[in-house]
């Protein structure tokens, strides 16, 4: 009896009715359901993990009555307590499984299966502990999420996806402004430079994750797993330069809109030219075939303004990254540094978002060749895997651009998980992307989503079951994210740490390994 009486005292509710996927709990009137919170369900063949995805109200009085006491309360200031508040009314949860922790032998390690059965009517809902799902491990080459959250409260436990698989299988983060994108792949990156299994190439166009304060360059291992490259270059880091001669026409995919006529004139030139094609636009030499002199100028107005050159009639003049005499290994010191595992930040807030996506698309297409020649001599499976951050995704994979041909970026999506090249896309509006894209991002780290039809393009494309997730997504605090991945044993409820903390908590560990740097 007194055994009864203490699991009473542990209880946050009953389920009491509903159905698979729709199970419906009452709430002890001391307890405080939350929107995302998790609870366990126990049975005598084990537990089972739930989640609220709704709150109501629930009472044993009509509503007519209940119209009745309300309007003598606030008309006639009458305090009706004629009923006990806490048998009478209370909240009622909508809960759905997520998954089944069986019973297990004490030799036996932990594990769960997917949800085929209802708990037991009556059942007991308890608060979830880290012993409760204890079959949730760190991974050999693990992706930092942030700890798990039940609700609002966050438990000590953190969370970690396959980051071998996660990374080359592209990585979505979508979110409302303000939510905490930025942060969370700082706080991704952070963590990755600890590891050796992965690179990553940033582009960066708010300098927002090495060179703010703090960043990136503050990590312990900054001298050896980071490099930044920017126009105006920090000291012990690099200067961005790039060689004219590494410019191909096909760079230009996604930053610049060209015409069939276009295109064909500036594949003559490539050729024709080969590597000086550039020069040779600039200088207006001739083509072989027939071209209309207002295709050719305007060919070369976009091009001389893209790569900043400027011809006096005498002499070509560079004014900005692309050099004629330098940067001549830019890229493929970017693609090896990649390659052995580093993480490369490329500060393009100089430039203008067609000149951003054109470093990018040379970087990148450098990139996933290297990949390519590594699987075709039989060496990719002892390369690291990588992944392409990419602010405002849809900019190269948005359903308009890609209206008007494919680029680097969209072949990756399509094609990179077979060479172990992903991308790290970021958006506030997923729904501006192709449904097949999004459907092979197969890691989504949401966060708050206010817009309903971003939601609904981010639920019909997840890995898991986010049907019942709605409200949930749009009431996520700045930091707080929905997890759904293939490679996740279910939608993980994650609380993002703040990037100082961090850096914070890093610096504290080294003063007091090292007291003399107090």
């Amino acid at each position: 009896m007194a055994t009864e009486q203490q699991e009473a005292n542990k209880a946050k509710g009953l389920i009491i009715s509903g159905a698979f996927g729709e199970l419906l709990a009452r709430q002890k009137s001391s307890e405080e359901f939350e929107l995302g919170e998790l609870l366990i369900a126990e049975s005598g063949k084990g537990k089972t993990l739930m989640q609220v995805y709704d709150l109501l109200y629930g009472s044993q009085i009509s509503g007519q009555n209940l119209e009745l006491i309300s309007g003598m309360t606030l008309e006639e200031g009458s305090s009706l307590e004629f009923m006990d508040p806490h048998l009478r009314n209370y909240t009622l949860a909508k809960l759905k499984s997520l998954i089944t922790i069986p019973k297990k032998s004490a030799e036996a390690a932990p594990t769960y299966k997917t949800s085929k059965a209802l708990p037991g009517f009556f059942s007991t809902l308890k608060e979830v502990t880290k012993e409760d799902i204890n079959f949730i491990t760190k991974p050999k080459n693990p992706l930092f999420l942030g700890s798990l959250r039940s609700g609002s409260k966050v438990l000590d436990f953190p969370l970690f996806v396959d980051g071998a698989k996660a990374l080359s299988h592209h990585v979505l983060v979508p979110a409302t402004t303000g939510r905490g994108k930025s942060n969370l792949v700082k706080c991704i990156l952070w963590k990755l430079a600890f590891e050796d299994y992965a690179g990553m190439l940033v582009l960066d166009p708010h300098d927002e994750y090495y060179n703010a304060e703090p960043g990136l360059k503050e990590h312990p291992k900054a001298r050896d797993k980071l490099k930044y490259y920017s126009p105006e270059a920090l000291p012990g880091t690099d200067t961005l330069v790039l060689n004219l001669n590494d410019v191909r026409p096909d760079h230009f995919q996604g930053a610049v809109e060209w015409s069939t006529p276009q295109k064909e004139a500036l594949s003559a030139y490539w050729k024709e030219y080969g590597k000086e094609w550039v020069q040779a636009v600039v200088l207006e030499k001739p083509l072989q075939g027939k071209f209309m002199e207002g295709t050719l100028g305007v060919i070369r107005r976009r091009v001389m303004d893209m790569l900043d050159l400027t011809w006096d009639g005498e002499k070509l003049h560079t004014d900005g990254v692309f050099t004629l005499n330098a940067g001549a290994s830019t890229i493929t010191d970017i693609v090896t540094a990649i390659m052995d595992a580093k993480i490369v930040v490329i500060d393009t807030s100089g430039f203008d978002g067609r000149e951003e996506i054109l470093i990018g698309s040379m970087i990148t297409t450098e990139l996933f060749k290297a990949y390519k020649r590594a699987k075709s001599k039989g060496t990719l499976k002892d390369t690291p895997v990588t992944s392409i951050v990419l602010e405002e995704a849809p900019r190269v994979l948005g359903k308009e651009v890609l209206e008007k041909g494919r680029n680097i970026f969209s072949t990756i999506a399509r094609e990179g998980r077979k060479f172990k090249v992903g991308l790290l896309a970021i958006t506030q509006l997923p729904s501006l992307i192709p449904r097949q894209i999004l459907a092979n991002m197969n890691t989504k780290i949401v966060l708050g989503i206010e817009m309903k039809p971003e939601r609904q393009a981010i639920i019909e494309s997840a890995a898991q079951d986010l049907s019942q997730d709605d409200r949930a997504i749009a009431s996520l605090d700045k930091g707080e994210a929905i997890v759904t991945s293939n490679f996740a044993a279910f939608a993980l409820p994650v609380k993002v740490p703040l990037f100082d903390t961090l850096v914070k908590e890093k610096k504290e560990s080294e003063r007091r390994a090292y007291p003399e740097l107090k």
